[in-house]
């Protein structure tokens, strides 16, 4: 199971990166072990954060001394955004899947890749509840986290999904901040 994790990770080192890319990159893999392990998801983000602080980082190969002069501790800035998309996602999941199910009708939720789900998750909560972060970034970063850690296929299907879902963002903004209200 480890080893499947340690695979994707390493797909996307984290060398220097942007701390927001950093952090929906933190939040995916945390989202993913939780989907493949079910743990509970602020365990997993603590434990993550722990071992980066120790240096400790999965994503590094002890081998790789390129990787290792390059790579950067998470930052305080980092873990609270990522603290900030994970509970989002958490706390909306609900209304989240509804609208993955709503706007990839061919795909039922549980046939579309765990990776992928996530990715979905996170970018609608972002364009939709957390709203900080225009939507053409929030759909760029989606897909940049697609190629990275999906399928060949990734990008092109959350690119279609989100595409059509922001057709309909004040509608859908309305909605759910209707379901908060009400639930």
């Amino acid at each position: 199971m480890f080893g499947v994790i340690s695979y994707l990770i390493a797909r996307v080192r984290p060398t220097i990166m942007k701390p927001r890319r950093r952090a929906r990159c933190l939040t995916l893999e945390v989202l993913y072990e939780c989907d493949i392990a079910e743990r509970d998801a602020l365990v997993v983000l603590n434990r993550r954060t722990h071992d980066d602080a120790l240096g400790q980082s999965l994503a590094i190969d002890p081998d790789d001394a390129e990787a290792e002069a390059q790579y950067e501790p998470l930052t305080p800035t980092t873990i609270e955004f990522a603290g900030k998309l994970l509970a989002g996602v958490r706390d909306n999941q609900t209304n989240l899947d509804m609208l993955i199910t709503r706007y990839a009708p061919e795909w039922p939720l549980e046939q579309i890749a765990v990776i992928d789900r996530n990715i979905l998750r996170v970018a609608i909560f972002e364009i939709l509840v957390e709203q900080t972060t225009p939507i053409k970034v929030s759909i760029n970063e989606a897909v940049e986290l697609a190629k990275s850690y999906g399928s060949d296929s990734a990008a092109r299907f959350v690119n279609g999904v989100l595409g059509t879902l922001t057709e309909k963002t004040d509608e859908l903004r309305a909605e759910i901040v209707g379901e908060l209200v009400a639930g």
